[in-house]
């Protein structure tokens, strides 16, 4: 975190408030003379500050401590209070419902999931208000919320204007529930770029990045100069609807009765999963036609049919792989990022997916892209929504109090 550095004879007190705000947010606690120190501001302009921010509720002030020698005044000690607030993270998803609680340091004080229910809205509410149960809290101490849904949404609205695996929740119904359960401002924005700016968090380092979300659908978050990409009608990254296999039979196109776009088509799990299908029967693999067949377990018997080394689904990563390089291929010669993070379902394969797909990409003109799996697997979408929560309480309500004088 960059420290801004303000001198009190050039800077209203406002902005001295928040050079002592930001430091104090970047330590467990420190002293009053050390934020002098490292501010460049004089101790009375750095009393003021803590003044006003204790003022505010957003510092506590700690028992002195004397330095080693014994001798002089005990420092006055004070901490950043990331307890005063908290932000709420929500992701809806065919497969369920994650919510995740956070104090004003990004640290998760609650968590919760649910499978998906018929009544999607009153079920983010019950999951939202035990949470904050779950916390201690009632809805006046959540500052923001924000929520990812797959599909295309208004991020200035809130409205879900096209959804096709979640028809339901089209409209504004998801919002004005989050809102409900919270009390507070909240955002919704699409679940991948959320996604993408959970990985950002964490990650830190990439300014150039395509986080490829590979599941039933398929989509990516584009980061170009550090920066989210959204597009003119914030769906840049529609991965799953291009259409690169011409020469293929036509693939089933819908899935659960929601249309799928020609990639996702040939390269989700439903399609790994016919073809671990084709190649267990070949194999006369009973045992792992019988896990494929379980209800709602298909995802999973893939990816563990692919951690156990089942022959039936290596030989299927391989001709799965083959064809999801074809899309990542058109990333790198469209964006040449530096580097392709591959998250959703199909990353808990882990690095045999990884493997399989830089072999396919290896044979391609272009130099393959660094390839890496995402650091937060089915948390990304929750963590992203945390921290762009946290990005809008920054620009808010952690804005120094007016002061006078």
């Amino acid at each position: 975190m960059d420290v801004p550095v303000a001198a009190g004879t050039r800077y209203m007190r406002e902005v001295n408030t928040t050079a002592v705000l930001t430091l104090l947010r970047a330590v467990e606690h420190t002293s009053a003379p050390e934020l002098a120190r490292r501010t460049g501001l004089s101790r009375q302009a750095v009393s003021r500050a803590l003044a006003d921010l204790g003022e505010a509720g957003l510092v506590e002030f700690l028992a002195p401590v004397r330095s080693g020698t014994g001798s002089g005044r005990p420092a006055q000690r004070v901490r950043f209070r990331a307890e005063a607030g908290h932000v709420v993270g929500a992701s809806v998803t065919p497969e369920g419902i994650r919510v995740g609680l956070a104090d004003l340091s990004g640290a998760v004080v609650a968590a919760h999931a649910v499978p998906l229910p018929g009544a999607v809205a009153g079920a983010l509410t019950d999951t939202v208000r035990r949470v904050l149960t779950e916390a201690g809290l009632g809805a006046d101490g959540v500052w923001h919320a924000s929520m990812g849904v797959p599909g295309i949404v208004d991020p200035t609205t809130g409205r879900v204007r096209f959804a096709p695996s979640m028809p339901g929740v089209t409209g504004d119904v998801l919002i004005q529930a989050l809102r409900e359960a919270t009390g507070c401002e909240v955002y919704l924005d699409n679940d991948v770029k959320l996604a993408t700016e959970g990985e950002l968090w964490h990650g830190g380092e990439h300014r150039s990045m395509v986080l490829i979300h590979w599941g039933e659908r398929v989509g990516a978050g584009i980061v170009v100069a550090g920066e989210l990409h959204r597009g003119a009608a914030n769906d840049a990254g529609d991965l799953g609807y291009l259409d690169l296999f011409t020469d293929a039979p036509e693939p089933t196109r819908e899935r659960d009765g929601a249309p799928l776009g020609a990639f996702e088509a040939w390269t989700g799990t439903g399609a790994f999963a016919a073809l671990i299908r084709e190649a267990a029967r070949e194999r006369a693999d009973h045992a792992l036609l019988d896990r494929l067949a379980e209800p709602g377990g298909e995802t999973a018997a893939v990816v563990t049919a692919v951690a156990g080394g089942a022959p039936a689904a290596l030989a299927a990563l391989t001709e799965i792989t083959r064809r999801f390089a074809q899309g990542v291929g058109a990333v790198r010669a469209l964006l040449d990022p530096g580097v392709v993070v591959v998250g959703g379902p199909m990353a808990r394969c882990g690095p045999a997916l990884l493997a399989a797909l830089h072999t396919h990409l290896s044979r391609q003109r272009l130099d393959p892209p660094p390839l890496e799996l995402s650091r937060l697997g089915e948390d990304a979408v929750v963590q992203g929504a945390l921290h762009h929560s946290l990005d809008q309480v920054e620009h808010t309500r952690l804005r120094p109090p007016s002061t006078t004088g």
